[in-house]
């Protein structure tokens, strides 16, 4: 990233900043909020829970972990350990070469999810989804499908 001063952003480039940031946030907290009041998972939970479902044998070591949460390594060893105590994860050696840890999806972690998952998905859908055309989130899939695999490439601050 290069310091100094950056061109000011237009009057329209400025609205679509704001717009963006303010109802991303606003989204992400109202999902957060329906998902702790309905399940007791945190939006970082379930999205471990997700991506270890889908995970052969449901588990990943956790640097390949990490970059699939978008998550630094530090920050996904602390979401691990906070799930491993409520025994929806457990960690373990690495079985190909035994040096890595991998985190494994636990029985009560798939109950929890196949819990959660209709309840965040009909928040989902109040949230976003339905209120939304098809041409609209052709627009959302193309732009963030283009900039999610740049954005992840960037090193993340530990």
């Amino acid at each position: 990233m290069v310091l100094g001063m950056a061109e000011p952003l237009s009057e329209t480039q400025q609205a679509a900043w704001r717009a963006f940031v303010e109802s991303s946030w606003a989204l992400h907290n109202r999902l957060e909020d329906d998902l702790r009041a309905d399940t007791g998972l945190s939006m970082a939970d379930y999205h471990v829970l997700v991506v270890l479902s889908e995970a052969s044998e449901h588990r990943l070591r956790m640097g390949e972990l990490a970059g699939r949460l978008v998550f630094s390594p530090s920050r996904c060893t602390y979401q691990i350990t906070t799930m491993v105590k409520r025994g929806l994860v457990r960690k373990q050696s690495c079985s190909d070469d035994g040096r890595g840890q991998e985190a494994v999806l636990t029985d009560a972690g798939l109950a929890a999810l196949t819990a959660a998952a209709p309840l965040h998905l009909a928040t989902v859908r109040e949230t976003f989804i339905d209120d939304l055309d098809d041409a609209e989130l052709a627009t959302i899939t193309r732009v963030f499908g283009r900039l999610g695999p740049r954005l992840r490439t960037q090193p993340l601050a530990v």
